[in-house]
């Protein structure tokens, strides 16, 4: 099933959205630092609600530190940018496929995205928004990404 990685997070409500979601779909969330909170931060907590005993955690405290991770397991990095090649919806996704979400103020830095196996984007109608919120933007690409796999009820 694919995962989800943030890699520095900065706003803790989002970091508890997603990991809610994370817990609902059953899905392993990978938090690579460095982080712009603590992880026992109150609203980080308040917005995961009760379910963090649900949650698969890892954190990785740098991004050398994950690379290990995923050089152990396998599967592709699909980094979430406003600048991605890829629509989102038209990619074919696999059980390995690790879902890469940058910063709320920044995104993936380039040299995540160069990282990157390909790079997917979320289109949006209205050209002067930006980008999406990022708990919104994760639900988006892992329940796609779930659709295709067959992993939906």
């Amino acid at each position: 099933m694919p995962q989800v990685v943030l890699v520095n997070p900065q706003i803790p409500p989002n970091t508890g959205n997603i990991a809610r979601t994370c817990a609902a779909t059953d899905t392993e969330l990978h938090l690579v630092g460095p982080l712009g909170f603590e992880i026992s931060d109150r609203y980080l907590k308040r917005a995961g609600l009760d379910y963090w005993p649900y949650v698969k955690l890892h954190y990785h405290k740098s991004l050398e530190a994950f690379q290990n991770v995923r050089q152990e397991r396998g599967g592709r990095w699909l980094g979430f940018s406003v600048r991605g090649s890829h629509n989102y919806v038209d990619y074919q996704y696999q059980d390995d496929d690790w879902l890469l979400f940058g910063s709320e103020t920044a995104g993936l830095s380039p040299e995540v995205l160069s990282a990157c196996d390909t790079t997917l984007y979320i289109p949006m109608a209205q050209p002067g928004v930006r980008s999406l919120n990022l708990s919104v933007s994760v639900a988006i690409g892992l329940f796609e990404a779930r659709r295709q796999l067959g992993y939906l009820l």
